[in-house]
């Protein structure tokens, strides 16, 4: 499991709406003057138009031409806090994704209810790019964006999807146990190719997908004729 990225959220008091540092930009030859004329006035507008805004760093291992691409990172959160991380990134227009799963619960009263519950507690989605993670880290109830020493790690489009689509979104649930077994993929449809490992439990067959970077498993049920072994 990789780390959570050391990655705090900077002061309010002197940072702008993406955690860089607010700096007023005067001519690197003159010194602020007390007392502007018009003429004076024109010259810093027009050195102050020229300077551009310093953006956050883009994600360790990812090259500079892609740093505005938006990818899916995980985000650490306070325990029980992963909806109300979500709502806050809606409010603050970042594309987020909680996976989710039921389970029945059973009252004193012997009264069965299905409950709605985070398929990976703690941990919530987002889409961002490089310079919407501190708008993300700002959102209160988040704690880091996962990733190692050298910056946060985007996660794959094709482990998200597997997670959101129709076909098993509705069927997954946590696979707490030690993975082992044999290495397959799905050989077609949406999801062609996203691999996992072959499990069984009560005379079913389970594909269960593993997240490395937070170490997390989903299990669903499958027909044997979805899948192919992975060779090698």
């Amino acid at each position: 499991m990789a780390e959570p990225c050391d990655l705090s959220v900077p002061s309010m008091s002197n940072t702008s709406e993406y955690g860089v540092e607010r700096a007023e930009v005067y001519p690197a030859d003159c010194c602020r003057p007390r007392f502007i004329g018009r003429a004076t006035m024109t010259i810093l507008q027009s050195q102050m138009s020229d300077c551009s805004i310093p953006r956050a760093a883009p994600c360790a291992g990812e090259p500079q031409s892609a740093a505005d691409e938006r990818k899916w990172f995980a985000l650490f959160t306070i325990p029980q806090n992963e909806r109300s991380v979500v709502k806050h990134l809606d409010l603050r227009q970042i594309e987020s994704f909680l996976p989710t799963c039921e389970s029945t619960h059973v009252w004193r009263n012997r009264q069965r209810v299905k409950v709605v519950k985070p398929l990976f507690p703690t941990y919530v989605f987002a889409r961002v790019e490089s310079r919407e993670r501190w708008a993300a880290l700002r959102a209160p109830g988040v704690l880091r964006i996962v990733g190692n020493g050298r910056g946060p790690i985007a996660i794959q489009n094709s482990e998200i999807e597997f997670l959101r689509s129709d076909l098993y979104r509705l069927r997954l649930e946590p696979y707490r146990e030690l993975v082992i077994g044999q290495r397959v993929r799905i050989k077609s449809g949406a999801m062609q190719g996203v691999q996992g490992v072959l499990v069984r439990k009560k005379n079913c067959l389970r594909f269960v997908l593993t997240l490395e970077l937070i170490n997390q498993h989903a299990a669903v049920e499958v027909a044997a004729e979805e899948l192919e072994p992975v060779l090698g």
